[in-house]
């Protein structure tokens, strides 16, 4: 073998040697936007069953800490006029063993021009703690504010509830996945706003299908009771009802 190709293929090994061995960068930023039939927060429509636009960044550090922030439309009756939903989060990830472990806190915001009285613009806030296993995650919201506003001007407050997610994640290959979740979601004091009671539970079973960074993706939502919330507008529906959700999504 000629010497020159034997000296071009050692640089060559020893950049890749340099590349492999190369330091993470201690930040890291990436985006994520998508298109879907309807935005379901735990079960329930948060559009009236019209189409909705997603998209947000992450910033995460080598150290394990995070923040975020995440937008959406939703229905403008549902949140005294706003029509988009604002979430800022942050935490720290890190592991314990084969376990994952996530704790942060997010804040839900739904600025809006309308005259909203004493009570404000809607937000809700909470803390949580997540844990993960192979294929398998368990999350634990606390509120610290009312139930997105319910309450909110009263004597009455819905402040305390949480919401417990049991989900799972499953690689078929070629760029297919399945995907579960199961969740159950407590409301104090929510008999006294005309609620049937002070729980509610949600279920999703998906599927996803990688195209080159694009992402297919077709979920079935459910809830264990559809009326429990409405969708707000006129003539207001069950915003529960069970019903299929498809989305194109990418992360960049």
């Amino acid at each position: 073998m000629h010497k020159t190709l034997l000296s071009l293929l050692a640089l060559s090994a020893l950049s890749l040697q340099a590349q492999a061995e190369a330091p993470k960068p201690d930040w890291t930023v990436t985006g994520n936007a998508g298109l879907f039939s309807d935005y379901r927060f735990r079960g329930f429509t948060q559009t009236g069953y019209k189409p909705s636009f997603q998209g947000g960044f992450d910033v995460a550090h080598r150290s394990g800490f995070y923040f975020g922030n995440w937008n959406a439309n939703v229905e403008q009756a549902l949140y005294r006029g706003a029509s988009l939903e604002m979430d800022f989060y942050g935490g720290y990830k890190f592991t314990a063993g084969p376990v994952g472990l996530d704790l942060g806190a997010i804040t839900c915001r739904y600025p809006t021009r309308a005259d909203t009285g004493p009570v404000g613009e809607v937000h809700h806030d909470e803390v949580y703690l997540g844990l993960s296993y192979k294929i398998f995650t368990l999350k634990y919201s606390h509120q610290l504010s009312n139930y997105f506003g319910l309450g909110d001007g009263t004597n009455t407050d819905t402040k305390g509830g949480s919401y417990l997610d049991l989900g799972a994640v499953y690689d078929l290959g070629n760029g297919w996945g399945l995907n579960g979740h199961f969740g159950h979601q407590t409301i104090p004091n929510a008999t006294d706003f005309g609620l049937q009671s002070n729980s509610v539970d949600d279920y999703k079973v998906g599927v996803t299908k990688d195209l080159k960074g694009w992402v297919v993706s077709a979920a079935w939502f459910g809830t264990s009771k559809k009326d429990y919330f409405t969708t707000g507008v006129s003539a207001p529906e069950a915003a529960g009802r069970g019903a299929l959700v498809v989305g194109l999504s990418k992360a960049f």
